[in-house]
């Protein structure tokens, strides 16, 4: 499971798998939706009216693209832990009670059921988060936030946002931003915790 780059003939390990494809495809498609809000011309209610839906896509896009990479992440913690014991079968029945019941196969990233998944591989997940990174709690404060708004777009029911559709592309560009802060935290927390089971670097 471990990969690395050289550099001056030194070795050096990379990131996650899950990171390197949220890297390479899931930025690019959210900056596709950055370019169609740039590419609206005028300012009559039409662009307001089409601004704002490609907000609310926007959000749900970087909700649901970051809920993509921490699950790819805890699934790849999984098949690291599924192959540290020598008997397959052994390997194969904690890889299905590691993802049973996994809540990010079904709901929101939110903060709680991050905890829950991840706490399931052994990790005491939010306060791994905060020795990797002092900026983790202001931006688990920003994913709270993209979570309600996720969920008020789906539902079309803004009672818990503020009563209002409005929502504005610099909030969405914030939530983006503290998701890949977030990312990051998550792959270097998950990595320590690996290498303290497992006794070496997974990735």
């Amino acid at each position: 499971m471990r990969r690395a780059v050289a550099l001056n003939g030194i070795a050096l390990t990379v990131a996650s798998v899950a990171l390197g494809l949220r890297q390479k495809e899931s930025q690019p498609a959210l900056d596709e939706l950055e370019d169609a809000h740039l590419a609206l011309g005028g300012r009559g209610r039409g662009r307001r009216y089409a601004t704002l839906q490609i907000n609310h896509a926007y959000a749900m896009l970087v909700s649901s693209q970051f809920q993509g990479f921490c699950r790819n992440l805890h699934s790849e913690a999984v098949d690291v832990l599924a192959s540290s014991p020598s008997d397959r079968w052994a390997g194969n029945l904690l890889r299905v009670l590691l993802t049973q019941g996994r809540k990010l196969d079904h709901g929101n990233p939110n903060p709680g059921n991050l905890g829950a998944d991840f706490g399931a591989i052994g990790m005491r997940f939010w306060d791994d988060i905060w020795q990797t990174d002092a900026r983790a709690e202001n931006r688990k404060v920003r994913l709270e936030e993209l979570n309600e708004w996720r969920n008020a777009i789906a539902h079309q029911d803004w009672t818990k946002v503020g009563r209002s559709p409005t929502l504005h592309l610099g909030t969405v560009r914030g939530w983006r931003s503290a998701c890949n802060g977030l990312a990051g935290s998550f792959d270097r927390a998950v990595k320590a915790h690996l290498v303290a089971v497992v006794g070496q670097p997974p990735w």
